[in-house]
């Protein structure tokens, strides 16, 4: 018996619109039989490797992308508050979600979600190592197991092939979002993903 493919989300922890994507994918996915696959990376590099820069970079499109943020959480009706510094280094965010994945897919999408909405809707700094881990020890997760993640090589060289597996892949942005081997990138190809799940052209 054949399975439906997964849907594979590429997210950085950093990524505003991957925050939105993480409140409406996976109902979406699972009205259409199809199970979810995250895949934590840091979008930093992607970026470098395609020459381009984070678009918050340049003054008039980061003033925009700033209102954009707001305004696509109002009209989502999702909880939205803008961190006090963005964006962020998230490697150390990244290194848990990959050691929970090792033991527990759920466990691993659990963490990616409450980050997200950590950072995005709370205000938590999650590249203050005592802000993480404290969220680590309020989503159940010991933090001196979750801080040990962090340091460990192990982790920091899956990371790394994580990045060279989104680069390859031609990824430069997030969410970055797979279905069937179609990429659709930004919360905003939400009514695609559904068109094409419904009806793959």
């Amino acid at each position: 018996m054949s399975f439906p493919t997964p849907i594979d989300v590429w997210f950085d922890f950093s990524s505003p619109y991957a925050y939105l994507a993480s409140t409406w994918i996976e109902p979406l996915a699972a009205r259409h039989g199809r199970r979810v696959r995250w895949h934590a990376m840091l979008l930093g590099a992607t970026l470098a490797a395609a020459e381009l820069r984070p678009p918050v970079a340049y003054p008039l499109k980061g003033d925009y992308m700033r209102r954009d943020f707001e305004r696509s959480a109002r009209f989502e009706g999702v909880p939205y508050r803008p961190p006090p510094r963005f964006p962020i280094a998230t490697q150390n965010a990244a290194r848990i979600f990959w050691w929970l994945q090792a033991q527990d897919d759920s466990r691993a999408a659990g963490w990616a979600r409450r980050a997200l909405a950590a950072y995005f809707a709370e205000g938590v700094q999650l590249d203050e190592m005592p802000a993480l881990l404290a969220l680590a020890g309020r989503c159940g997760l010991d933090p001196a197991q979750a801080q040990a993640a962090c340091a460990d090589p192990q982790w920091k060289a899956h990371l790394k092939q994580v990045n060279d597996q989104a680069i390859a892949a031609g990824i430069f942005g997030a969410p970055w979002i797979v279905v069937d081997g179609e990429p659709f990138w930004g919360n905003d190809r939400r009514a695609h993903i559904e068109r094409w799940l419904a009806s793959p052209f």
